[in-house]
C-alpha cells in the first residue's frame, strides 16, 4: 500500500527530499542555541565580560534568523510536496475509478467513491506534510537534544528515560482505543455522502410526496451519529494532552531540584558539577525533548 501510494509523488521527490534534509539543518541549529546561551551566561554575564555577551549574543542572533529562514522554506517545500502528491493520488484514484465496471461500482457505491476522492484525499494530504516534516523533526529533534543535554550532564539526562515509558504507551493506548471510533466515522460519511446524493437526484420526487420531514430526519440522525462518534473518539484522544503535561512538567521539576543542588554543592564550578548556564539550557534540551515526544504522539493520534 505504501509503496502504491509512494508511487503518486512523482515530479515532488525533491521537495519531498528536500523538507527533511532542511528539518534537519533547523534542528542542528535549535540545539546549538542553549549551548550558545549557556556561554553567554557563564562567559559573559556572570563575569560581565562585554566582549563574551557580543560574542555569543551574535550567535545566538545568527542561530536564531537561520532556523527562521530554514523553518519557512521546510514549510514551503512541504506544502508544495503534499499538494501535488495530493493532487496526483486524486488524478490517478479517478482514472481508475473509470476502469471499474459496474460491479465494482456497485460494491463500493458512489457515496464511497466520492468520499476517497474528497476527504480521504484531504487527509492523505495532511498526512503526508505531516510525515515529511513534523515525524522527521520530532525524532530528530529529540536525539540530538538528548546528546547535547547528556554532554552536559549524564545524570540529570536519565531523567527522560525516566518518563520515556509513559510518554509512549500513554498515546499507544490511546490511539487503540479511539482507532475504532474514526473508522466508524468513515463508513457514517459514506452514509451521509450517499443521502445527500439521494436527495439531490431524487429532489423533485421528495417535493412530489412532501417527504422533506422524513428526508431531514434521515439527515438529522445521520449526523448525530458522526457527532456521536467524533465526540467519543476525541474524549479519548483529549487525555494525551494532560498526560503529556504532567510528564513536561515532572520532568522540569526534577531537573530544577537536581540541577540546584548540583549547583550549590559545586559552587558553580563546571567541572566539579554544573553551572547556571548549564542548568538553562539543560532546562532549553527539556522542553525541546518532551515537545519532540509530545509532537509525536500527536502525530500517531
Amino acid at each position: 500500500m505504501i509503496k502504491k501510494l509512494a508511487g503518486s509523488v512523482r515530479q515532488y521527490k525533491l521537495p519531498s527530499i528536500l523538507t527533511p534534509l532542511l528539518v534537519l539543518c533547523e534542528n542542528i541549529l535549535e540545539v546549538m542555541i542553549p549551548l550558545f546561551m549557556a556561554s553567554l551566561i557563564d562567559y559573559g554575564i556572570d563575569p560581565g565580560n562585554m566582549s563574551e555577551i557580543t560574542r555569543y549574543g551574535s550567535y545566538l542572533v545568527i542561530c536564531a534568523l537561520l532556523v527562521i529562514l530554514f523553518g519557512v522554506l521546510a514549510g514551503r517545500f512541504a506544502a508544495v510536496a503534499s499538494a501535488g502528491f495530493a493532487a496526483n493520488l486524486r488524478q490517478d484514484i479517478f482514472y481508475r475509478v473509470g476502469t471499474f465496471s459496474f460491479s465494482n461500482i456497485d460494491k463500493f457505491s458512489g457515496a464511497s467513491i466520492v468520499t476517497r476522492l474528497t476527504s480521504d484525499i484531504q487527509n492523505m494530504q495532511m498526512a503526508y506534510q505531516v510525515i515529511i516534516r513534523l515525524a522527521v523533526r520530532a525524532p530528530m529533534m529529540m536525539i540530538l537534544a538528548f546528546i547535547f543535554s547528556a554532554r552536559i550532564n549524564l545524570n540529570l539526562a536519565l531523567i527522560f528515560i525516566a518518563v520515556t515509558p509513559v510518554l509512549g504507551g500513554g498515546p499507544a493506548f490511546i490511539i487503540s482505543r479511539a482507532f475504532k471510533h474514526f473508522k466508524q466515522v468513515i463508513k457514517t460519511y459514506d452514509r451521509l455522502n450517499e443521502d445527500v446524493q439521494e436527495n439531490l437526484r431524487g429532489i423533485r420526487g421528495v417535493k412530489s410526496f412532501t417527504r422533506e420531514p422524513y428526508e431531514k430526519k434521515k439527515f438529522g440522525d445521520i449526523s448525530s451519529d458522526i457527532f456521536r462518534l467524533f465526540s467519543k473518539a476525541e474524549k479519548m484522544v483529549a487525555f494525551n494532552m494532560p498526560l503529556m503535561q504532567i510528564c513536561v512538567y515532572s520532568c522540569l521539576l526534577l531537573v530544577s531540584w537536581f540541577g540546584a543542588r548540583m549547583i550549590v554543592e559545586s559552587g558553580n564550578n563546571a567541572d566539579l558539577g554544573l553551572t547556571t548556564g548549564q542548568l538553562m539550557s539543560f532546562m532549553t534540551y527539556t522542553m525541546q525533548i518532551l515537545g519532540a515526544l509530545m509532537l509525536l504522539s500527536m502525530v500517531f493520534v
